[in-house]
């Protein structure tokens, strides 16, 4: 049991949704990479400008420390910064050497920096530190041997990391907020471009509408270049099912006329009380017989004319008629030469019913030999000859053939009369011609039958 589709389902979603979603999906992926790729460069720039000051400061102090007469280290002229002198101002610095005793600035207080004595900071080194616990500190370092001593000095500059970290938090809510109001910009802009674009699709719909309720018969143009390819195949569409639809009136109307006169010779000859009732009744139920025959064909021809996918193998279906008739005929030899492969856009079932009277014809009326052959495809048809080995036709005579109902045989041989103009029929209906001419290798009657050629499957 198959389930049944949702209304949802069964329309496929939107497409204006579905520009939306993916132009949200990837406008907020590129958002997201340029604003991680900003905020870090912009973070690293404020943090280069912090660590620049601290390093100026750092070679300042280096360049007024000497060693005083106690071999300890001072300044010969004191900070700039008076933030140094000023306990727990948020920048520190500190002097240090192995065996000597520390010099810290003022700010720090009763607290140091740490020294990591694992490593010699020959040049400058920086790094972020949470030894005060209510204070990250961003520290440059760097070890110095001054004049008049051995001692290897280490010179440490700090300075509280607030400052810093409220300038990229700053700019990181600068950016959320700017990349957000661009990201919805963008968001608005990509739905207004697609309501805008598929608009007209929107109309197409309305178009359709009009022309269903019987308002319109063709869609209007005035449509974009992208649109107008549909709207043609839309009205090619339409007339092609007018003209359908009128052919299948004409066939109906015909047909109707066609079986009027039998009918009414079987009323008049029943109310006559004819003594030929019976011949007069099977001989126009015959007739009827062969209009109902000949109209069916074409109302199956014209409806499977639909199929754009229908293919068949000619080789294929001439052998299948050779052997069908080739039962019928035991002593007629049917030869079937010619291209194995071509293929023709026509039902298969078609194609058999056409062979199939052709060849028979051939078989019925010839003197026992019979060839099929099948050209290879040329300016888009594939002509199939079949020749027979009889008395031929005379060029006068051969436009007669395709009468429904005409035979110029008097031999008295089954048939209605019909085969040829229902090949004509069915062959017209798919594009193709049948044409009549003399054998030049059996003298009798050759019927080309040109068709289609199947597109080449890609």
């Amino acid at each position: 049991m198959v389930a049944s589709l949702t209304p949802r389902e069964r329309r496929g979603g939107s497409l204006t949704r579905r520009m939306i979603v993916v132009s949200a999906v990837w406008i907020g992926v590129l958002l997201l990479i340029g604003g991680f790729a900003l905020d870090r460069v912009l973070s690293r720039q404020i943090v280069d400008n912090f660590d620049a000051q601290l390093e100026r400061v750092l070679k300042s102090m280096i360049g007024a420390s000497e060693i005083g007469p106690d071999g300890e280290v001072r300044f010969s002229r004191p900070p700039a910064d008076q933030r140094f002198l000023e306990p727990y101002s948020g920048v520190y610095f500190q002097i240090s050497g192995a065996g000597q005793e520390t010099f810290p600035s003022r700010s720090l207080w009763d607290r140091r920096l740490q020294v990591d004595t694992g490593h010699n900071d020959v040049e400058l080194h920086m790094r972020d530190s949470m030894e005060f616990a209510d204070e990250p500190l961003r520290i440059l370092e760097r070890d110095v041997i001054l004049p008049g001593s051995n001692v290897r000095w280490r010179f440490q500059v700090a300075q509280s990391r607030q400052a810093i970290d409220s300038q990229i938090k700053e700019l990181r809510s600068t950016l959320i907020a700017s990349f957000a109001g661009l990201g919805l910009g963008l968001l608005a802009l990509a739905a207004l471009q697609a309501i805008y674009g598929l608009w007209p699709l929107r109309r197409v719909r309305r178009e359709v509408a009009a022309i269903r309720g019987g308002i319109q018969t063709r869609i209007a143009e005035g449509f974009p270049r992208e649109v107008e390819p549909l709207v043609d195949e839309i009205n090619e569409l339409l007339a092609h099912s007018e003209a359908q639809a009128e052919e299948a009136r004409r066939h109906a109307g015909n047909l109707a006329h066609a079986l009027k006169t039998p009918l009414t010779v079987i009323t008049n000859a029943a109310t006559a009380h004819a003594g030929d009732l019976d011949n007069t009744v099977i001989r126009e139920a015959a007739a009827m017989r062969r209009q109902v025959d000949h109209h069916l064909a074409r109302a199956r021809a014209i409806g499977r004319r639909a199929s754009t996918q229908a293919r068949v193998t000619v080789w294929e279906s001439a052998q299948a008629v050779e052997r069908a008739v080739s039962t019928l005929y035991a002593k007629v030899t049917i030869d079937i030469a010619g291209d194995r492969h071509a293929q023709v856009r026509v039902e298969r079932q078609d194609l058999d019913e056409m062979l199939g009277n052709l060849v028979e014809n051939a078989a019925k009326y010839g003197n026992g030999r019979v060839f099929v052959t099948v050209d290879p495809p040329a300016s888009g048809l594939v002509a199939i000859q079949i020749e027979d080995d009889g008395p031929g036709i005379p060029e006068a005579q051969r436009a007669e053939l395709f009468t429904r109902g005409t035979r110029l045989d008097t031999t008295g041989k089954p048939g209605t009369g019909l085969g040829l103009a229902i090949v004509r029929d069915v062959a017209e209906i798919y594009g193709g011609k049948v044409s009549l001419a003399e054998s030049e290798d059996l003298g009798g009657l050759m019927v080309t039958l040109s068709l289609p050629e199947a597109p080449q499957l890609t």
